[in-house]
């Protein structure tokens, strides 16, 4: 018997199938991620805006370091302001005001800048929360964020106790790194100069503005403005990666991948140097470890390059810190600044020939929050939130009853 004619809607449905699907050009791909990127970056800096704007409006960061004479305390309200405000800048900017009014010693601010190290990490799993919809993708930008998160809190797991214990034999309570570090401010001679001006908050000024103008109209106070700024912010952040990851998994992804992975990022050490020039170049890790997430979730960076890559961030944002910390006449602004350089050569010096430990254990977590995505949450809230919060109370408990 045989079979009926194929109708007239089929065959159109199947000549369509036969069409090769029109592509879009790489020139236009091209266009798209970089307006992508513009409104990532403003979204970053509309964050850090409006978390600032309450940080300054508020007393409750100056109170978190009212009791800085712990270093317990120390350490972990500088995980808590730093995560609050989503800048390690503007912590650094707390600690040498708080040092040089004499409300906290030189030997007691190195601890909040070691919980500055980590709080400042929080952005990038904020970042890689994004993809939470996409399972693969999520594993490989939430394990990238970890990274940045496992190597700061391993290096203070190592340098916090090496310099407590140090700074015991001390007469001014200072440990074996800040008197290096003082050592090496009185060493040092440099010419006072203006704080340099981060090319990307200029050229994402304008979206600032904007958004702290809207703020300005819908609220009442400094407080709930920048409140208001950061969560319009963050709702940019997230849009803007969206539509970024859906781009790189096209075509873009193809002419991409073979850049990064045949130049910027070929080997551990050069993929090291690209983190160290790229935070020199825009003045900020959290930009460059948060731009890193969402180009390792679509594949683009090897996971096992990104470890390195956040090395140099690291000490490319102590740099900024550095050429800032000259225009202080304060001997103690440079002295903060560069027991920041020192903590992270420390770190690198540790965990560059052990790097295995740090990627082993973000990759498991990745692979554990990727298969129950409330392992995320658990990490972001109680890394960031919970444990610096209980354990400022705990200390507190613990020295009142003595």
């Amino acid at each position: 018997m045989s079979k009926p004619p194929p109708s007239s809607s089929e065959s159109q449905r199947a000549a369509l199938a036969r069409e090769p699907v029109r592509e879009v050009p790489a020139w236009m791909r091209g266009i798209y991620a970089g307006l992508c990127l513009y409104f990532f970056l403003a979204a970053l800096n509309v964050l850090g805006s409006g978390l600032g704007t309450f940080g300054q409006a508020s007393d409750f960061l100056s109170q978190l370091f009212a009791y800085g004479e712990n270093p317990f305390i120390a350490l972990l309200a500088g995980v808590l302001v730093t995560m609050i405000v989503q800048s390690s800048s503007f912590t650094s900017a707390l600690i040498v005001t708080l040092v040089a009014s004499g409300e906290m010693t030189l030997g007691t601010a190195v601890f909040a800048i070691m919980g500055a190290n980590i709080g400042t990490a929080v952005t990038g799993v904020i970042v890689a929360l994004a993809n939470v919809r996409i399972k693969r993708n999520f594993k490989r930008s939430f394990t990238a964020a970890l990274m940045h998160d496992f190597f700061n809190i391993l290096t203070v797991l190592v340098v916090f106790p090496l310099e407590l214990i140090s700074g015991l034999f001390h007469e001014a309570g200072r440990g074996m790194f800040s008197r290096f570090a003082a050592w090496l401010t009185e060493l040092i001679g440099l010419e006072e100069v203006a704080r340099p001006n981060s090319p990307i908050k200029v050229i994402t000024q304008p979206i600032v503005d904007l958004f702290n103008m809207v703020g300005g109209w819908l609220t009442p106070t400094p407080a709930a403005q920048g409140l208001l700024v950061a969560g319009l912010g963050m709702l940019l952040m997230f849009t803007a990666l969206i539509f970024m990851v859906q781009n790189l998994r096209g075509a873009l992804l193809r002419h991409m991948d073979g850049l990064f992975r045949t130049y910027f990022f070929r080997s551990d050490a050069r993929a090291y140097g690209v983190g160290l020039v790229s935070t020199v170049l825009v003045q900020s890790s959290t930009i460059t470890s948060s731009l890193m997430v969402p180009l390792a979730g679509a594949g683009v960076v090897r996971l096992r390059r990104v470890l390195p890559f956040m090395m140099g961030a690291n000490l490319g944002t102590t740099v900024t810190s550095v050429l800032a910390a000259t225009a202080n006449p304060v001997a103690a602004a440079m002295t903060v600044a560069l027991f920041h350089v020192i903590f992270n050569l420390t770190g690198t010096a540790i965990w560059w020939p052990l790097r295995y430990i740090p990627l082993k254990v973000a990759t498991w977590y990745g692979k554990l929050a990727a298969r129950q995505t409330r392992y995320a949450f658990v990490f972001l809230i109680g890394v960031f939130l919970v444990i610096p919060l209980l354990g400022i109370g705990a200390v507190e408990l613990f020295t009142s009853l003595r």
